[in-house]
């Protein structure tokens, strides 16, 4: 039976304040989709909505073409997995597991199988004895979302369920996860503020903010092609650097993109005829850059980004500044081993972000010529709205 979602025209109002505003949206049956974005944006309003907590002001949800937004909680073949643990003390983590199917009449020898199939699967049936407290928090976790597997749901909704375990466990328990959803292929939904969980566990992503979906991708889709301004400054991290556009000309590849009292940067995107650059921002990823520091301290610097990235000439001043390059003064290094990051900003003020490899000799308050890989240059209107190399508009 299939257990794709489907969501039309979705509203909810909490008296006069809209929290969420004509949302439309499939899930396709056995699809893990992870609803992302900053705390307010309705993400987990509309998770709880679909489990049937909060009541639809407007619009329709169905799960495998059965409308379900008028039905009880219990009766919707799904099953929530919150936050909080919220396991009864007292209990074992069989009671834990079967209480709510002896709350429905399940028969005993079902609820047998269901708890000890469930406990398989999450690798504890080790600990059916146990109690909460004699637990760690990643396997109070997995008993939590073994008590919604036992229910045997057509859908796992999924609310912020890693965040109270510390960033190795929640590491692990987010591989765990992933294999889960590979063994059961049922659908899941998991709500999440945080992009590395949303880009390892997801098939696609639902980008949210104020109250709406700002973009709807696969993780490399919405990393690589940001569909918004706000999409491209919230995933990734380092979040991705924007410069002020203050002119477009013709260049080798396609749009010459200026940056006023820096120079400009060639670009590979095609923009439209009289595309308006008041407030339009150009944005850049830090491993879209090549920093080139070889002039002030002679260190190897192994391959660096490739040849194919260039900005064209600039009118910034400084040591190790020209053609090709944007001069950005280093303000703050950061060391993540394979990788270093530099911290700076451009002749306007501008703040800059630029990835060199692992052994950069790059120190602060150097200026560093960067270079940018054209194809992979974004460029955002005034509206928000982004521009990307081969698109065609």
């Amino acid at each position: 039976m299939s257990a794709s979602i489907d969501i039309h025209h979705l509203t909810k109002r909490f008296g006069a304040l809209t929290v969420l505003d004509d949302i439309s949206l499939a899930i396709e049956d056995g699809e893990f989709v992870v609803f992302l974005g900053p705390s307010g944006c309705g993400k987990s309003t509309l998770l709880r909505m679909i489990a049937g907590l909060e009541a639809v002001n407007e619009g329709e949800i169905a799960l495998g073409g059965r409308r379900i937004d008028t039905l009880p909680p219990g009766e919707r073949g799904v099953a929530m997995v919150f936050q909080s643990y919220a396991l009864y003390p007292h209990m074992t983590v069989r009671q834990n597991m079967a209480f709510g199917l002896e709350n429905v009449g399940t028969p005993r020898d079902e609820i047998a199988r269901r708890t000890d199939a469930a406990a398989k699967v999450l690798e504890i049936d080790h600990l059916l004895e146990r109690k909460p407290q004699m637990l760690s928090g990643g396997q109070r976790q997995r008993v939590a979302i073994g008590r919604a597997i036992v229910k045997e749901p057509r859908a796992f909704l999924f609310d912020e369920p890693l965040s109270n375990l510390d960033a190795a466990l929640r590491g692990r328990t987010r591989l765990e996860l992933a294999q889960l959803h590979q063994r059961l292929g049922t659908t899941m939904i998991f709500v999440t503020h945080d992009q590395v969980e949303a880009m390892t566990l997801a098939d696609r992503i639902v980008v949210m903010h104020d109250r709406r979906i700002e973009q709807i991708g696969t993780p490399m889709e919405i990393y690589q092609r940001p569909a918004t301004k706000f999409v491209a400054g919230f995933v990734g991290a380092p979040a991705m650097s924007m410069l002020p556009l203050s002119g477009v000309t013709r260049g080798p590849l396609g749009a010459r993109l200026e940056v006023a009292g820096v120079g400009h940067i060639d670009s590979a995107v095609t923009l439209p005829e009289g595309f308006a650059t008041q407030g339009a921002s150009i944005g850049i990823r830090a491993e879209d850059t090549r920093p080139d520091a070889g002039a002030d301290t002679g260190a190897d610097r192994g391959t660096g980004a490739g040849p194919d990235m260039n900005t064209g000439s600039n009118t910034g001043s400084g040591p190790n500044t020209g053609p090709g390059s944007l001069p950005l003064t280093v303000d703050v290094i950061e060391r993540l081993g394979d990788r270093t990051l530099l911290h700076g900003h451009l002749p306007d003020g501008t703040v800059l972000v630029a990835q060199d490899t692992g052994r950069s000799q790059v120190a602060p308050g150097q200026v560093v010529p960067v270079g940018v890989d054209p194809h992979a240059v974004h460029v955002f209107d005034a509206a928000g709205r982004a521009h990307h190399a081969g698109e065609v508009r």
